[in-house]
């Protein structure tokens, strides 16, 4: 098996690239890998120009080395250029949330008996004008940290930058809502919203179940909105949230669909998308699912 190693150089926890000799050299000693290339991403578009350069049926397998936006800028290549192989994630970034929600651990020894199984799922994925997504697109409050929080930042604190990002957002963020108009399942509705997340696994920001009815290979998006309320109700429904238990608030409009549009009702409005950590389109947007579009390998 000839294997393409795409590997972010500056994600997460970095300790994690240093075992990559012992993962690769195992699989070569015990001939599961035949041959192998590896290269460092420097951005998006370098990482594009790489994929896209890949002769057809040189390689049999990808695997990504960093986090949730890694993950996102290999799996935009493979799709936007017909790459049909399996991809292997070995996690490294701040909060990897697709991994984790599959339990890809990034531990050596679980990572290579990963490999010589070679257990695979098809796996949804999000679209966005040209723009794809694994795990999530959100926009609102909060939506932001991810590419906000530096990447030093979150080598050094890990999924905590997040957080802390977070709270320094809370003053100029709580009141400031959006008013949304939602389209779906020949139906329209306005909001005023904080937030919403359109996600592809429950898992969202290192929270567990932020979409708990979330599968990634039923064809559909499940859509999460907070609506704007006062301070009492947020907290409550932030606690909720923390433990699967919001999708009946009041305040909280869940839906499935494969396709959503969302767009400002004010043109003043400019509101940016987070998919999967990285800074994406503008709203309006039109959200919808290509099923089973990639082949993901897992424990």
């Amino acid at each position: 098996m000839n294997v393409k190693f795409i590997i972010n150089p500056s994600s997460g926890k970095q300790i994690v690239q240093k075992s990559l000799d012992r993962i690769i050299g195992r699989l070569v000693l015990d001939k599961i890998i035949k041959e192998v290339d590896i290269y460092y991403t420097v951005n998006e578009e370098e990482t594009f120009n790489e994929l896209k350069n890949i002769p057809k049926g040189m390689f049999h397998l990808i695997v990504a080395v960093g986090g949730d936006g890694t993950v996102n800028q290999v799996i935009n290549g493979m799709v936007k250029y017909n790459i049909d192989v399996p991809l292997a994630i070995l996690p490294s970034g701040t909060v990897n949330d697709f991994a984790n929600w599959y339990k890809i651990s990034n531990d050596v020894e679980s990572f290579i008996e990963m490999i010589k199984n070679m257990n695979t799922a098809k796996i949804d994925v999000g679209k966005v004008g040209e723009k794809y997504f694994l795990n999530v697109a959100a926009g609102g409050m909060f939506t932001d940290v991810g590419y906000k929080a530096s990447s030093d930042f979150k080598t050094t604190f890990g999924k905590y930058a997040y957080y802390v990002e977070g709270v320094k957002e809370i003053p100029k963020n709580l009141f400031n809502s959006i008013e949304v108009e939602i389209e779906y399942e020949e139906k329209k509705e306005k909001k005023e919203i904080f937030m919403f997340i359109v996600s592809n696994t429950p898992m969202v920001g290192g929270f567990k179940k932020v979409a708990p009815m979330a599968k990634t290979d039923d064809g559909l998006l499940d859509v999460c909105i907070i609506e704007k309320c006062d301070i009492k109700d947020f907290v409550t429904l932030f606690l909720q949230v923390i433990a699967g238990e919001h999708i009946n608030h009041p305040k909280i409009m869940y839906l499935q669909s494969n396709k959503i549009r969302i767009a400002p009702t004010s043109k003043d409005e400019e509101i940016i998308l987070d998919l999967d950590g990285e800074k994406g389109e503008k709203l309006p947007a039109t959200i919808l699912t290509i099923p089973k579009a990639i082949e993901v390998v897992i424990p």
